[in-house]
C-alpha cells in the first residue's frame, strides 16, 4: 500500500487575521497569505492551514460562520482563495481550510429561519428545547463560561450552543443538515483545497436525552454527554465516504477532552474516518485540576507520560497523531514550557526536536519558527479574545483581585498567540501600516522573520532542518516508540526503532544541568542529526547536559 503523502510533511498554520495586512486596515488578508509563501517555502513546509476565512461576524475570529460559501471581506474575495490555492500548488504547497460544522452564527440563514417558528423547516437544524421550571432545559456549561442554553423569546425555547451564545450548535440527527454540510464541503473541494480541518467534530453526537450532569469536577457540566457522543463514528465515516475519500483530501479532527479509544477509532485506516487527531491533552498538564483558568505548574512527568501513552497507542493500532505545541488557541510555548529569557533561543529549539521527532504530522502555528513569545500585556483592555473577557470577569466575581487575575490570563489567553506577526523591525513589525486589531508584542525588534533569516544559528533553520529531517529518515515516519527515563524529573528522553536503525532523542527540559546515561545496552556508533548546542557530545551514552540542551542520535546496525 501506497505511503500516503502527509506522513512525512509538515503542515504550517496561518491565523490570517495576524499574518499579514496588504490593505492598512490593521487586519491581514489573503492576499498578505500569497505575498509570504516563498517564505514558507524557504521553511519548508508542506501544507498551509487557514483558520476560518468564511463570511462572519467575528464574535469569535470566524468560528462563528454565517455563509460557508462566502469570503469574509476583511479577507478578501473568492478570487483571492482561488488564487491562493494556485499559488500554493505552483509551488508544491497544499491547502487546508478550517470548517466548522458543530455549529454555526446565529446569523446564518438556516438560524434566522429556525427561529422564526417552530413549524419552519430549519427548525429541525438546531438543537430546541422547552423551558425547565421557568429556566434553562439543563445544568450544561458553554465552554466560554455561562449556561449551554441561549433563549429565542418569540419561540420561548432555548436553544443549545455549547460555545459562545452567538453559536448555535448544529442537530447532526437531522440527516438534511448532514446533507447540506457534504454538499457544502463537496464545493471546496471542487475548487482545489486539499484537506480539512474539522473543528470540535467529536462534539457533534449528543446523547438525545441532554440530560442534566450531576458530577463534573472541572466545571464543564454536560461534557460526557456530548464528547465523542453515541453516534459519532457512524458520523465521521459517512462524511468520510461522502466527502475525504472521493476528493483524495487529508483531514485533521480537533477533538475535545477526547479518549486515546476514540482517536485510534478515528484514525486508523480500515476505519476510513480521519486521517489524523488533535488531542490537547499534554496542554493541560499546568492546569490546576484540569481547570484552565489557574495559575498552575507544569507537571512534567505527566507530560511526557500523556505523549508517550499517545506515541505507543496510536503506533499500535496504525493510528495517526497530530503534532503541536502551539496553534491559534494556546499559548506560545516558548513562554509556557521553556524559558522566553536567558535561554530562549535553546529552549524553543529543545522543544521542537522532542516534538519532531516523534511519530505523526507537525503542525507549526505561524510565529512558532522564529520563536514568538507570548506578549505580556498589562492591561485586560488590551486583550479583545470574548473567552479571555469572560474568565477575567468570572475571576473577579469570584473574588479574585485584578492583579492576580490579570496574571492568569497573562499566561492562558489565546490572545498570547494571536498577536501579529513579526516579520521585521519596522512599524508595527511589518505587519500592517495602519493600526493592528491586535497589539503586537513589544519585542518585535529583537524578534522577527528579517533578524531570523540573517542569523544562520536561528531557531527558524532549526525548524527548517526538522523538516527535511522527517523526509529523509524514514525512521521518524515508520519507527516505534520507547520512553527513556521516565521518572527523571528534569529529562525528555525516547528511542525510536524501525528496520534496524535506531533514533535517540536526549533532552533537557529545564535550565539546570541534567545528567543522562543510557540505561540499555549501547547502539552502534551513532552520529548525531541535530543539536541546539555546537558542541554536543557524539558518545550519547553518558551526558552532562546543559540548560534545555537536546540532541538527536541516529544509528544503523
Amino acid at each position: 500500500m501506497r505511503e500516503p503523502w502527509w506522513k512525512r510533511s509538515t503542515v504550517y498554520q496561518i491565523y490570517p487575521k495576524s499574518f499579514h495586512d496588504t490593505k492598512g486596515d490593521g487586519m491581514g488578508d489573503l492576499q498578505g497569505i500569497i505575498e509570504k509563501l516563498d517564505y514558507l517555502k524557504e521553511l519548508g513546509v508542506d501544507m498551509v492551514w487557514l483558520t476560518p476565512i468564511y463570511r462572519s461576524p467575528q464574535r469569535d475570529n470566524g468560528y462563528d460562520i454565517s455563509n460557508y460559501y462566502e469570503i469574509e471581506p476583511a479577507y478578501g474575495t473568492m478570487e483571492d482563495v482561488e488564487r491562493l490555492i494556485g499559488e500554493l500548488h505552483n509551488r508544491d504547497m497544499k491547502l487546508m481550510m478550517d470548517i466548522v460544522i458543530n455549529h454555526t452564527s446565529t446569523d446564518h440563514e438556516w438560524f434566522r429561519q429556525a427561529k422564526s417558528s417552530k413549524d419552519n423547516p430549519y427548525r429541525d437544524y438546531y438543537i430546541w428545547r422547552d423551558p425547565q421550571d421557568g429556566a434553562e432545559p439543563n445544568n450544561w456549561v458553554s465552554k466560554f463560561g455561562g449556561s449551554a442554553w441561549g433563549l429565542e423569546e418569540h419561540t420561548n425555547q432555548y436553544y443549545l450552543h455549547l460555545f459562545d451564545q452567538t453559536q448555535a450548535d448544529l442537530n447532526w440527527e437531522n440527516e438534511k443538515v448532514r446533507k447540506d454540510l457534504y454538499k457544502m464541503m463537496n464545493f471546496w473541494a471542487e475548487k482545489g483545497l486539499d484537506g480539512f480541518r474539522l473543528d470540535v467534530i467529536n462534539l457533534v453526537s449528543k446523547i438525545q436525552s441532554l440530560p442534566n450532569d450531576q458530577d463534573a469536577p472541572d466545571g464543564q457540566y454536560g461534557k460526557e454527554y456530548y464528547t465523542d457522543g453515541p453516534r459519532i463514528h457512524e458520523f465521521m465515516h459517512e462524511m468520510n465516504q461522502e466527502v475525504f475519500t472521493p476528493n483524495s483530501l487529508v483531514t485533521v479532527g480537533e477533538m475535545s477532552s477526547t479518549s486515546l479509544a476514540a482517536c485510534q477509532q478515528y484514525t486508523k485506516p480500515d476505519a476510513q474516518e480521519l486521517s489524523m487527531t488533535f488531542n490537547f491533552h499534554h496542554l493541560k498538564v499546568d492546569y490546576d485540576n484540569g481547570i484552565k483558568w489557574t495559575d498552575g505548574k507544569l507537571e512534567f512527568i505527566k507530560l511526557k507520560q500523556i505523549l508517550s501513552d499517545w506515541q505507543i497507542g496510536m503506533h499500535e493500532v496504525g493510528g495517526w497523531n497530530a503534532l503541536f505545541w502551539c496553534n491559534h488557541d494556546q499559548p506560545r510555548i516558548v513562554s509556557r514550557f521553556g524559558d522566553d529569557g536567558q535561554y530562549w533561543k535553546e529552549s524553543a529549539k529543545m522543544l521542537a526536536s522532542v516534538l519532531h521527532m516523534m511519530q505523526g504530522t507537525p503542525y507549526i502555528y505561524q510565529g512558532e519558527e522564529i520563536g514568538m513569545t507570548d506578549p505580556k500585556f498589562s492591561s485586560i483592555e488590551d486583550y479583545k479574545d470574548v473567552e479571555t473577557h469572560n474568565a477575567f470577569q468570572a475571576l473577579k466575581e469570584d473574588g479574585m483581585g485584578s492583579e492576580q487575575a490579570l496574571r492568569i490570563i497573562g499566561r492562558r489567553s489565546r490572545d498570547n498567540s494571536r498577536t501579529p506577526m513579526q516579520w521585521n523591525e519596522g512599524q508595527n513589525a511589518g505587519f500592517t501600516n495602519g493600526k493592528p486589531w491586535l497589539a503586537v508584542a513589544s519585542n518585535y525588534a529583537d524578534i522577527n522573520v528579517k533578524k531570523a533569516l540573517q542569523d544562520d544559528d536561528s531557531i527558524f533553520y532549526h525548524y527548517q532542518k526538522l523538516i527535511r529531517l522527517r523526509k529523509e529518515y524514514a525512521i521518524i515516519t515508520h519507527g516505534d516508540y520507547e520512553p527513556i527515563c521516565m521518572d527523571d524529573e528534569r529529562l525528555f528522553c525516547y528511542e525510536r526503532k524501525w528496520s534496524g536503525e535506531k533514533l535517540l532523542v536526549v533532552a533537557n527540559f529545564f535550565g539546570e544541568t541534567a545528567e543522562f546515561s543510557y540505561p540499555k545496552e549501547h547502539m552502534a556508533k551513532a552520529e548525531i542529526l541535530l543539536s541546539n548546542y555546537e558542541d554536543s557530545p557524539s558518545d550519547y551514552r553518558k551526558i552532562r547536559l546543559r540548560p534545555f540542551e537536546a540532541v538527536i542520535y541516529h544509528s544503523k546496525a
